[in-house]
């Protein structure tokens, strides 16, 4: 089991940044791959990011690809993702996540531990 804690959301306008973290513990942490979800009120909770063990395989969501920029540091256990150019419709609760894989996956049920999320809100 890994227990998973984010941490830097906040209050932003339209345009700015952000840089969300997630600190994990218990399994090796290079042992698998993370991801970050997004849930907006009223609305599923959907991918935004992920990355594969080593951080050598990224992927995102058409709505952030260019804009948002997920990355790991095994060393310290923690992945990240820097968001850029922050638009409105990017406010939600944030969630990072570790899978049962080693490689890049979208689909939520290849997620078994999840953090108690970090809200973000971008104002226009």
């Amino acid at each position: 089991q890994v227990q998973l804690v984010e941490s830097g959301g906040g209050l932003v306008q339209a345009g700015g940044s952000l840089r969300l973290s997630c600190a994990a513990s218990g399994r090796t942490f290079s042992s698998y791959s993370m991801g970050w979800f997004r849930q907006a009120p009223g609305k599923q909770r959907e991918f935004v990011a992920a990355i594969s063990w080593s951080g050598g395989s990224t992927y995102y969501a058409d709505s952030v690809r260019g804009r948002f920029t997920i990355s790991r540091d095994n060393a310290k256990n923690t992945v990240y993702l820097q968001m850029n150019s922050l638009k409105p419709e990017d406010t939600a609760v944030y969630y990072c996540a570790a899978s049962v894989t080693v490689v890049v996956t979208t689909t939520p049920r290849h997620y078994r531990d999840w953090g108690q999320g970090t809200q973000v809100t971008v104002s226009s």
